[in-house]
This record gives C-alpha cells, sequence and structure tokens, in this order.
C-alpha cells in the first residue's frame, strides 16, 4: 500500500490507492484507515485524500544505518562525481528495480532528481545491469524470467541489452548504458560484492552533455577502482573490530 506512492505524488484518494494495487476498494478503505492509526498516513478530512507521513522514514532508516558501507563510500563517490561532472550512486535490488541508498552529485549539478530511496529499472540501467552480471547463474536465471514475465512486449530487447552488459563486464569489468534507461542518460555501473553474500552496484552517470560516451571506459576504470578501494577499507575495518573485540 506505501509502495503505491510515487514521486510526485502529494495525496491519493482509496479509489486511486485500489487502482494501483489491485485491491478492493473495501479493503484498501481498511488498510488506509489501519496505517492512518499507526501514523504512516494523513489525510484531510474534507477531501479524503491521504499523503504519506514523515513517520514512514523510520522504516527505512534501520536498513540505512546499517549500510556502514555508505560511509565509507561517500568521500570516494564524491571525488568521482566531481571528476565526471556528473552524479555517483550506491544501489541495491528492490524487486526489479535498483533502489539508491547512496547518491552524490557533482558540486555544479543544481539539482538532483533522483536522491536516497529513489528507484530505477534494473534491467535498462547500468547499475542493474551490473548487478544482474554479477549474480550467480542461477540467481541471474530466476531474475531473467521475473524480468520477462513483467515485461513481455519489451523482453527482446531488454534480453539483448542484458546479454550484451553481461559480454562487456566479462570483458571489462563493467557494464555501461548509452541512452538505454532515458535517450540522454548515459553511464557505467560496477558490482560490489559484500562479505554476507549481498550484491550492491556503483553508478557514474548523467546526462550525455556531461557523461559522453568517450568517457565510459576511464569512468569505468575508475568505478572500479572505487569499488575495491571501498571493499578493502570495509574488510580492513572489519578485521580490525574483530581483532579488537
Amino acid at each position: 500500500m506505501l509502495s503505491a506512492f510515487k514521486p510526485g505524488d502529494d495525496t491519493l484518494t482509496n479509489l486511486e490507492l485500489a487502482r494501483r494495487t489491485g485491491l478492493a476498494k473495501a479493503t484498501v478503505t481498511r488498510l488506509t484507515h489501519t496505517l492512518r492509526y499507526l501514523g504512516y498516513l494523513s489525510n484531510c478530512s474534507e477531501t479524503g485524500r491521504f499523503r504519506l507521513h514523515p513517520h514512514v522514514l523510520s522504516l527505512g532508516y534501520p536498513v540505512l544505518a546499517s549500510l556502514d558501507i555508505r560511509q565509507i563510500a561517500r568521500p570516494a563517490m564524491q571525488e568521482l562525481a566531481d571528476y565526471s561532472g556528473g552524479t555517483v550512486s550506491l544501489g541495491a535490488r528492490d524487486m526489479l528495480h535498483i533502489i539508491f541508498v547512496e547518491r552524490v552529485r557533482n558540486r555544479s549539478v543544481v539539482t538532483l532528481p533522483l536522491d536516497v530511496g529513489s528507484c530505477i529499472p534494473i534491467a535498462t540501467t547500468s547499475s542493474g545491469r551490473a548487478y544482474i552480471a554479477a549474480i550467480s547463474e542461477n540467481e541471474r536465471a530466476k531474475l531473467l524470467s521475473e524480468i520477462q514475465a513483467a515485461y513481455p512486449q519489451n523482453w527482446p530487447r531488454l534480453k539483448r541489452g542484458i546479454e550484451a552488459a553481461c559480454e562487456e563486464y566479462n570483458k571489462f569489468g563493467y557494464c555501461s548504458t548509452i541512452g538505454d534507461w532515458e535517450p540522454n542518460i548515459n553511464g557505467v555501473g560496477v558490482p560490489l560484492r559484500l562479505s554476507d553474500g549481498q550484491v550492491l552496484a556503483f553508478t557514474c552517470g548523467g546526462p550525455s552533455s556531461r557523461i559522453q560516451p568517450g568517457m565510459i571506459q576511464d569512468l569505468g576504470e575508475r568505478l572500479k577502482q572505487l569499488a575495491e578501494g571501498v571493499q578493502m577499507v570495509r574488510l580492513s575495518s572489519s578485521a580490525s573490530f574483530g581483532a579488537g573485540r
């Protein structure tokens, strides 16, 4: 129910929520009543429309707080963002999307359309494809089946893009997208494997006016170095903590 609210939504009615979730309107009415009671929704008594309450942030905070990798990675991410002229993000899989858990921008970028908590497609973005290329064959086969089921009409095109990305990753260690997600957006992504088996993904990207195709190889290599450096720092920190116990 809460995920039915999308960026740009101010308020939604029970009917709009029912359409987005596929639930019966009576069920939605009960759920919105409960969520309002718990503090996750607020509503206007005159219009009957609901909006997310800031209390929903309490749901995601424990997850972000547990990802110490964000604090470790942020300085290097900012350095690469300043060098590239674009944005650098760290994301984790959320079903068929990558959700940003950390994101920095070049200091000359005035606005940041997507921020922490924003989601991008896993099948057409450099970070999503880097994630796909890095997981096991069994995990990849299952994920690709889910993508095919969700986007049957676009599957041939998506499959070609993912297969090309996996080949690129096997050859160079990164995945690039030139206008695949959005016509004027270019990016390059690399995976980050954590010691607990979780796979995250770094990406460096931006408008084609800033991130040009000729920059991809250089940024890909720098992003690989960033991921390797972050991984080494994290392993060193974990080892120091274990030795001090």
